[in-house]
C-alpha cells in the first residue's frame, strides 16, 4: 500500500498548447502503478482545455470549485464531489466556469508508449 496526501504533492506550473489560459497548475500522483496514472489539474477561473479525445478512458473527479464538462452533444455544470468518466475517443473539453477556479483529480489507465491526446481546437 502507498499513502499520497494530495496536499503534499508538489505543485507545477503547467504551459500546455492544450489550454486557453497558462493559469494552471498539475500535481502528477506517484502511484508507483504499472496499470494507472492519476494527476491533480487546478484552473485559474475561466481556464479550460480545448477540445480533444485521448485514446483511454479518463476518469475526473472534482475536488474544488465550479467547472463544466462539455462534448459535441452536452455541456455538464460540475462541482466538488462529482465524478466524470469520458471514453476513450469521445470529444470533449473541461475547465473552469468564468467566476470560479476548478480543480479535478484525473485518473487514465496506462498505455503502451503513453496514452494519446488529439486535439481539434486551435
Amino acid at each position: 500500500m502507498k499513502f499520497i496526501r494530495t496536499s503534499e504533492v508538489i505543485r507545477e506550473k503547467h504551459v500546455a498548447p492544450l489550454f486557453t489560459s497558462t493559469d494552471l497548475t498539475r500535481q502528477n500522483i506517484p502511484l508507483d502503478s504499472k496499470e494507472l496514472r492519476a494527476g491533480i489539474v487546478n484552473f485559474g477561473k475561466g481556464t479550460r482545455n480545448k477540445f480533444h479525445a485521448h485514446s483511454v478512458d479518463q476518469l475526473l473527479i472534482v475536488t474544488a470549485g465550479t467547472g463544466y464538462v462539455v462534448t459535441d452533444k452536452e455541456k455538464k455544470l460540475v462541482t466538488t464531489g462529482d465524478m466524470i468518466c469520458i471514453p476513450a475517443g469521445e470529444k470533449h473539453w473541461h475547465g473552469a466556469t468564468e467566476d470560479s477556479e476548478f480543480s479535478h483529480i484525473v485518473i487514465t489507465m496506462a498505455a503502451p508508449g503513453g496514452h494519446q491526446t488529439e486535439q481539434f481546437e486551435k
